[in-house]
This record gives structure tokens, sequence and C-alpha cells, in this order.
């Protein structure tokens, strides 16, 4: 059998805490994200969500378990994923094209091919025309279009997104899911996607991975049999739509509802 495109297994890590001692995030969590599959993460809060992008990127290493990419451990930054993070975080110095052409700069692209499919993402993502604008003189929709972007230029097996669209107005959000529907399935990625928003989760994963308060355990695997293209403009019209609803919120709701109690 294949190796997953991304596998955590058993991972554990435990943070330093005031006053000595340590705060136990994450407590035996396993989960895994196949070639081309778009794996969404739900959970409460603090929950260490954010803290498995880190391992996955290589930021972080877990203190215990281990952290794969196509069987291989993950040690290090790592360079073989592509990360995009709440906020675009844009060199506010360079143009868009610049900022595209980047990544490609660090790989030692040639410059005209470097050019050539800086312009394909910036095309890929809506944005022609907008080449020579600087991040203050675009939109929030638009630089996140353009952090797509970047990270989508280099062709990456892996992208890892940190809750990318929770910044932005109602409308502009729903453009985003819809485009990045699209985006994804032609790149053939895997995606571990984190985000608060169960409907977002639903209307664009394969799976959903409902995790567990502090310590985290993972509660649930739902899968997400919803026939794509999806409708994101009126997700609760798609058949099927309100029964994975119904799954993902009943594992969750007792974690939120406790925490609350807390």
């Amino acid at each position: 059998m294949a190796a997953a495109a991304l596998e955590f297994t058993d991972i554990r890590q435990v943070f330093a805490a005031p006053g000595g001692g340590g705060l136990t995030v994450l407590d035996g969590v396993s989960l895994s994200v196949k070639r081309g599959e778009f794996v969404a993460v739900v959970g409460p809060s603090g929950c260490g969500k954010t803290t498995l992008l880190q391992m996955a990127a290589g930021l972080l290493a877990p203190t215990g378990g281990t952290v794969t990419q196509d069987g291989r451990a993950v040690a290090g930054v790592n360079t073989r994923v592509g990360f995009v993070p709440q906020q675009a975080q844009l060199f506010p110095w360079k143009t868009l094209l610049q900022n595209v052409e980047f990544p490609l700069s660090l790989r030692g692209v040639e410059p005209a091919e470097r050019r050539r499919r800086a312009e394909a993402a910036i095309a890929a993502v809506d944005l022609t025309g907008f080449e020579s604008h600087y991040p203050h003189q675009l939109s929030g929709g638009m630089q996140k279009r353009a952090s797509i972007a970047r990270t989508m230029v280099y062709s990456p097996d892996v992208i890892l997104m940190d809750e990318p669209f929770g910044a932005l107005d109602a409308q502009t959000k729903m453009i985003m899911q819809n485009d990045l529907q699209g985006l994804t399935a032609r790149s053939g990625a895997a995606v571990l996607f984190v985000t608060h928003d169960i409907a977002e989760a639903i209307i664009l994963a394969d799976q959903v991975v409902v995790l567990s308060r502090r310590p985290t355990t993972r509660l649930a695997v739902v899968p997400v049999g919803l026939a794509r293209p999806r409708n994101v403009f009126e997700p609760h019209a798609t058949p099927g739509f309100a029964e994975t609803y119904e799954r993902v919120w009943r594992a969750l709701a007792s974690e939120i509802q406790a925490g609350r109690a807390a």
C-alpha cells in the first residue's frame, strides 16, 4: 500500500507551562491525508489544530509520535509543503508578481520560466491585470488570492491551510471557497485545512476530522459523500449536507458545551 501523502501517528505535544510543569495540548492524535484528498480539521479553540500544521511544515517537532510525508519523517523545515496562513503575509515592498515569483526564485528557477509560471498562477486566481500592484493596493480578498497563488505556483504535493478565509466578509469567503474547489482539484495536491466553520469544512472536504478539547484526542472522522463540484453559495440545499453537518456537530457539541462550563 502506498504511503499517505501526509500522516500523523500518535502525536503528543507538551508545552512548558508558566511556573513549571507542562501543558499537554495533543495527546495521541493520529490522522492521514491521501494524495489528492482534502481533509478539514475542526475542534474547539486551543485544541492544537494549528500546532499540527506547524508540525507538518517542520516548524515544530512533536514531543511524541511521528509526522511523515510520503513515508519519510518530517525533520526540520519542510520545503515540500505549501502553507497558506491566516494572514496573507505578502512582502509589502514587492509587487504581486514579485511576491508570487518569490518561492520560485528560492528554488533557482530561471527568470523567464519564473515569470511564466507566476503569471499562470495569478491568472488561476483571477488577478490578471494586478501584477504591478503592491499589497496595500489590493483588497483583503485579493491579498488572500495572492497568498494562494504564491503557494500553488511551485506545485507542492501537500498544501496546509490555516483558517485562510476566517477574516473575509461572507460574500468574499464564499467566492474564495468556490475558487479553492477548482484550484485544488486541478492541482491534485493533498490538502489539510483547519477551520472553525463546520459548513466550510463540509462543503470543501472529502473528510472532516473532529478534535476534542485539551488534552486533545481525535473524536471522529466524518466522510463527506457530497457530489462535486459543490454549491458553496447554497450548501444547505445540497442533498446530504444536513445529515453530514449533524454528524460533525454531534461529535463537536459536547466538547464546546463542556468548555463553556469549565
